[in-house]
């Protein structure tokens, strides 16, 4: 009988504690490491919303939140430039967190469909690197095209002329 209570007990307390299983496992911000090749590019980073997060030069390693609003996981586009280079412009993703499915194991509807979602946990970073490589701009000469009148014309340049038949 003593075997069974403290089993009991035992799965109450486990119940209890991972009532919010992705928050307790997991986190709601993750690292990323974000390079460039040139180094020291500028980068921006802004939310789904356009709102800028983020402002910095490369290498850096920074923290995203997870989430974006309840049950809403969070999307980032980092933007790269540099002068003399290609601005380039990639995303960044969430996906969602095994961990949060932890909460089906242990009854914690709690942790699935309040403390989870709110806090973003339920989502995890699907990438911890960024390593973006930018293209040199092509450069193309401009060549100016100006008509002359013949009596315009500097008498240096006359003695080159070629009669045209």
């Amino acid at each position: 009988m003593r075997t069974k209570t403290k089993l009991f007990s035992i799965l109450l307390a486990s119940s209890v504690l991972f009532t919010n299983c992705a928050s307790i496992v997991s986190k709601s911000s993750y690292p990323i490491s974000i390079n460039s090749a040139p180094s020291e590019a500028q980068i921006v980073i802004k939310d789904k919303k356009g709102i800028e997060v983020y402002s910095g030069q490369t290498p850096t390693t920074l923290k995203l939140k997870s989430g974006s609003g309840f049950f809403g996981k969070a999307r980032y586009q980092v933007t790269f430039t540099k002068a003399g280079y290609q601005s380039k412009t990639v995303p960044v993703e969430f996906k969602l967190n095994g961990w949060y499915f932890g909460n089906i194991l242990f009854g914690g509807v709690i942790g699935m469909l309040i403390v989870d979602p709110a806090t973003g946990a339920m989502y995890k970073l699907e990438t911890e690197f960024l390593n973006e490589t930018l293209l040199p701009v092509k450069q193309t000469a401009s060549v100016d095209l100006k008509i002359y009148d013949i009596n315009e014309i500097p008498l240096e340049w006359k003695k080159h002329l070629v009669s045209v038949n």
